[in-house]
């Protein structure tokens, strides 16, 4: 089993909602077990600034599934609750679900990059994961949670009840 960290996020059609749907299908990813969620935290959107907040969290897993196989569940999930991939990068989406950390993995392939390429500069991901990891783990590219989390301010973010 390998310990996996999952952002979750959603700004269309009842956010918290898609947030709670996806966390019961992601209990249901075969070879994978659920293990902990973060609150939810309401956040600004990247991108264009003419969409609603945003609702992330952050799942902790733990699987056996190769990394591409849990990205294909993990895109399959997002397909089922509505998601719409177009080329506008950052715009609404009713489900985004991004592979944060995969163990002690370091990815670079063209679907997948793990540590997640923008982690170190994303509150409403660093703050959520910081709920479930030890504030000393260290990632894979040898950053350390605290020091991301030091360097990234708690700005746009409010915590959800």
């Amino acid at each position: 089993m390998e310990r996996v960290y999952i952002g979750l996020g959603s700004n269309l059609a009842e956010p918290q909602k898609q947030l709670r749907t996806a966390l019961l299908a992601l209990d249901n990813i075969p070879a994978t077990q659920l293990v902990a969620v973060s609150s939810f935290y309401s956040s600004d959107p990247l991108g264009p600034a003419d969409q609603p907040r945003y609702v992330n969290a952050v799942a902790a897993l733990d699987t056996t599934l190769p990394p591409l196989q849990l990205l294909d569940a993990l895109q399959a999930i997002e397909l089922d609750q509505g998601r719409e991939r177009k080329a506008e990068r950052w715009g609404p989406r009713s489900l985004d679900l991004d592979i944060l950390l995969f163990g002690d993995r370091l990815i670079d392939e063209p679907r997948l990059q793990v540590p997640h390429y923008h982690l170190h500069a994303r509150a409403f991901v660093l703050y959520p994961l910081a709920e479930l990891a030890p504030p000393d783990l260290l990632l894979a590219d040898g950053r350390r949670l605290d020091a991301l989390l030091a360097a990234c301010p708690f700005e746009g973010l409010q915590r959800l009840d």
